[in-house]
């Protein structure tokens, strides 16, 4: 029997890929790029998850599917492209799965689904309320509702999993990332907060703008420093596995992540220290991202333990600054 992975070229889906064939299962594709991994123990659909004809090809024998796939936008302008592919590719990938009888479901899902950036308390735990505030998240949310609704009505036993933000730790210093760019790097920032149409942060980053490439330390508005979950990629494959061999994963929902938040006014200074780049503190307009949430549901229940902390992370991340560099 076959364990489909969607999602199979990205960050995640392609380490679980490797992870499933290393330990010797037969294991499926399905996304929009190609993985392009020639194994015997491995074949692929490429197509859009909406892609009905797809997807039934893609399920054929399975006896699981890793639903991890989605489209990531914080743009107003991609509501339906978030849409498309995460509530109506989620459905018809769900559908599918019926069809086949599988035998589990894992579904990552968002802690975008509380939110995370204004919880009504913290640490935030699976118990707090589900109120998304970002497209992306109301799209996660209903993908959750959708896998719920195949348990009940097919009796198919589910597992949803609550992504962390996820990073490989080669991409913490790498202003080329769709992710760390924006986040640690001036220049990258700016391009994003244009984009975003944020005109006042743009003009607090421009202010420190001397010409040269340097990293940020983001503060809000009072002055408190940025933190949030960044979780090592090889932490989050622990975790999908768990949710897919683990008799107790069965029927429950779980925050997927780091057991402790990055606190940018320590990471910054080791990055900068790293890197050899010039360090800004810039305030930003607004609250700021600021949340803790807690991974100690899936520790107690099925045994996870993440062990890529930020500083090995930027331990790694040094290593490939440096050869860059070189």
């Amino acid at each position: 029997m076959t364990i489909v992975v969607t999602g199979s070229a990205g960050r995640i889906g392609s380490k679980v890929v490797q992870a499933l064939l290393d330990r010797g299962e037969q294991v499926a594709g399905f996304d929009l790029r190609p993985l392009g991994l020639a194994h015997q123990s491995y074949r692929e659909v490429v197509a859009p998850f909406d892609d009905r004809a797809a997807a039934g090809r893609a399920l054929e024998g399975a006896s699981a599917v890793l639903h991890l796939g989605a489209f990531m936008s914080w743009l107003a302008a991609d509501a339906d492209k978030l849409h498309r592919a995460n509530v109506d590719g989620t459905r018809i990938i769900l559908e599918a799965a019926t069809a086949a009888k599988v035998g589990r479901i894992v579904f990552a899902s968002s802690g975008e689904v509380y939110p995370e950036n204004v919880p009504d308390y913290q640490p935030i735990d699976e118990n707090h309320p589900l109120h998304p505030r970002s497209p992306y998240g109301l799209t996660k949310l209903l993908g959750e509702d959708l896998v719920r609704f195949t348990e009940r009505t097919a009796g198919i036993p589910s597992v949803i999993l609550r992504f962390s933000h996820t990073q490989d730790a080669r991409e913490l210093l790498d202003p080329g990332s769709f992710f760390s760019g924006p986040r640690f790097f001036l220049y990258p920032k700016i391009r994003q907060q244009e984009a975003f149409g944020n005109s006042a942060a743009v003009e607090a980053l421009k202010r420190v703008d001397d010409g040269r490439e340097a990293l940020v330390l983001s503060r809000n508005e009072n002055g408190r420093p940025f933190k949030m979950h960044i979780t090592d990629t090889r932490d989050m494959v622990a975790g999908i596995l768990l949710g897919l061999d683990h008799d107790k994963a069965v029927g429950e929902a779980f925050n997927l992540g780091a057991t402790d938040p990055v606190d940018f006014a320590d990471a910054l200074p080791q990055m900068a220290a790293v890197t050899g780049l010039p360090l800004h503190t810039v305030d930003l307009p607004g609250a700021g991202v600021y949340y803790h949430a807690s991974n100690g549901k899936i520790r107690d229940l099925l045994g996870y333990r993440p062990t890529w902390t930020i500083d090995r992370m930027i331990g790694e991340a040094a290593q490939a600054w440096t050869k860059t560099r070189a």
